[in-house]
């Protein structure tokens, strides 16, 4: 490995080679040197974006757009800025997600606020979003403003976009983590969607306080073998909680079908529901099956997401 000095590599000495993230700038880099100095750093360590990784992490930290950075390469960085850009560049060497180090994700047009109590909203659960409003924008135009549940809402980046996006709507957030909730509570906040958006404590469908007519689900979908091999972004930071899915991946969606089917279960979906659920790319046929026992006589589709992969079960009851 190499350290960095005024925006070059220096070569290490042995007694260096034990400290696997040992980086520095010079003090009196600026804006660009100290961007591409990052960036280097970064493809050394693995990340997979290392110049966008730069670019927000000095965004940050500077309190600017990324556009300003590329028109004002020669801004001289403070002292107190190159540390504070040092560290997050540190942090993310050790594959700690961006998202985590700069405290949002955006997400369907929003900045979600995360941190390591929740997962970190993926853009294939922007397609899960964009299904829901489809129906419940058709809902709207026929006159009725349905009453949605998101199960497992963990930042809350599902219950706020949909809130967001669509005046009225009431949802009802759940989360076995207070954790995870305590995060959603500020997304709620931070939109100004708390008459919308009930966040409310428990397990699966145990804590919706009444009928809803759509029900959408992010639930845990790895494998519990399959999350030792994961990236170590998501293996090492984002909470095992909210990824592991039981020894085939599929053990949560069989405790939500089963839930479904008790009779409080048949009496939260209200008649003509529609329930959205987000799954692993190879898990569309098992998921399937499940929601037509679950629910004999209903319509259950599958939809693919950006790469044509199945990525979500529709049941239209």
């Amino acid at each position: 490995m190499s350290d960095l000095h005024n925006g070059a590599p220096v070569e290490q000495g042995p007694e260096t080679m034990t400290l696997p993230f040992v980086w520095s700038l010079d003090r009196s880099s600026d804006v660009g040197r100290a961007l591409l100095a990052a960036t280097r750093r970064l493809k050394e360590t693995g990340s997979d974006s290392p110049q966008l990784d730069s670019a927000i992490l000095m965004a940050h930290v500077l309190g600017v757009s990324k556009g300003w950075l590329y028109a004002h390469p020669n801004r001289q960085l403070t002292p107190d800025e190159i540390a504070g850009f040092e560290e997050l560049v540190r942090r993310r060497m050790r594959q700690e997600p961006v998202a985590y180090l700069v405290g949002f994700k955006p997400f369907y047009g929003l900045d979600i606020t995360v941190d390591r109590r929740v997962l970190i909203p993926r853009p294939e659960t922007e397609i899960l979003v964009d299904r829901v409003l489809e129906h419940v924008q058709r809902r709207v135009r026929d006159g009725v403003v349905p009453v949605v549940a998101d199960v497992g809402a963990g930042s809350g980046a599902i219950a706020v976009a949909l809130a967001v996006n669509v005046p009225g709507l009431i949802v009802y957030a759940t989360d076995i983590s207070e954790d995870a909730l305590a995060v959603a509570a500020q997304n709620v906040w931070r939109y100004g969607v708390g008459d919308q958006v009930r966040l409310v404590p428990g397990n699966l469908l145990d804590a919706i306080p009444e009928p809803v007519d759509i029900i959408v689900a992010n639930l845990p979908y790895v494998a519990s073998p399959d999350l030792a091999n994961l990236a170590p972004q998501i293996r090492d930071y984002e909470p095992g909680l909210a990824l592991d899915g039981g020894p085939d991946g599929l053990e949560v969606f069989r405790l939500f079908f089963a839930a479904l089917g008790e009779p409080r279960g048949r009496q939260v979906l209200r008649p003509g529901g529609q329930v959205f659920l987000e799954i692993g790319w190879n898990q569309g046929d098992a998921v399937r099956s499940m929601a037509q026992i679950a629910f004999p006589g209903a319509e259950v589709s599958l939809l693919v997401d950006y790469a044509g992969l199945d990525r979500i079960v529709l049941v239209s009851t």
